[in-house]
């Protein structure tokens, strides 16, 4: 298992993907974080009664710190989905996946050292998009004057939570490269699903009276309340940012996302051991 595990990890060290990956997580995580922090700290937004509201002043400074730190984390996991679906979609497409299957006839193996590796690399990305938030995050708290890291250690849990939040989008995405083997299709349904799909079909179920509760169990808002992004918020902030009341707590939120990562890995566990080759 460890030479499977050492082989799939060689695969991915030994191309640019891996390193093109790496520093656009970096540097979305940097830009990303740059353009909302701005706009948290120095933005403000209209109230009900027609007022304007600091959103810098309407929250205490974990509270500000967290959320610009955070921010970002969309683009974070979406890098990582795409990582998981090339990792499998790239057998597919270059055709090599007959010649890991004759190193590593054990298709169950193959697949326990794919998600091993997956994981590692998911990892490394998630690392480098954090490093690049939290360095954009705290020039622009300390450049206005806010505590860097107002709770190190409340803020260093956030942080372990977002590279769990991408390291399971990996997994996601390597169970979609599974279910549609040819790349490019996957990698268009597995944006637009993302991007596109679950954004307005959370905004459509919430318009029914049941589905505020259903709409927090979407994968993106799962993702979200397992790095308590709007905790802390008060609740008319957290209404002006299209956050409803019913938002999992963290740990709940991580074991649902945790979930979906399971599901698509035994669905691509299961179509391995099954489908045919050539």
């Amino acid at each position: 298992m460890t030479g499977l595990v050492r082989s799939e990890l060689r695969k991915f060290f030994t191309t640019r993907m891996w390193w093109g990956l790496t520093l656009a997580a970096f540097l979305l995580g940097a830009a990303l974080t740059a353009l909302s922090g701005w706009f948290m700290i120095y933005g403000s937004m209209p109230t009900p009664n027609g007022e304007s509201l600091s959103l810098a002043e309407a929250m205490d400074d974990v509270s500000l710190a967290r959320m610009i730190y955070t921010q970002s984390i969309s683009m974070g996991y979406l890098l990582t989905f795409v990582m998981g679906i090339i990792v499998i979609g790239g057998e597919y497409r270059h055709k090599t996946l007959t010649a890991t299957l004759l190193a590593a006839p054990r298709r169950g193996s193959l697949i326990l050292a794919k998600v091993a590796a997956v994981a590692i690399t998911s990892s490394v990305i998630a690392l480098a998009h954090l490093a690049g938030s939290v360095l954009a995050g705290a020039v622009l708290l300390g450049s206005a004057g806010h505590e860097i890291f107002p709770d190190a250690g409340q803020l260093g849990w956030v942080f372990l939570r977002v590279i769990l939040v991408l390291v399971l989008w990996g997994l996601i995405g390597l169970g979609l490269g599974v279910l549609i083997p040819n790349q490019v299709v996957a990698l268009f349904v597995g944006v637009a699903i993302v991007w596109i799909v679950e954004p307005l079909m959370g905004v459509f179920i919430q318009l029914a009276t049941w589905g505020e509760t259903l709409a927090s169990y979407l994968p993106a808002q799962v993702s979200l309340a397992t790095v308590d992004a709007y905790s802390g918020m008060p609740e008319e902030t957290r209404q002006m940012f299209g956050v409803s009341g019913t938002t999992l707590t963290w740990w709940v939120a991580a074991l649902v996302l945790a979930g979906y990562a399971a599901v698509m890995t035994a669905v691509g566990w299961s179509l391995t051991r099954r489908r045919d080759v050539s």
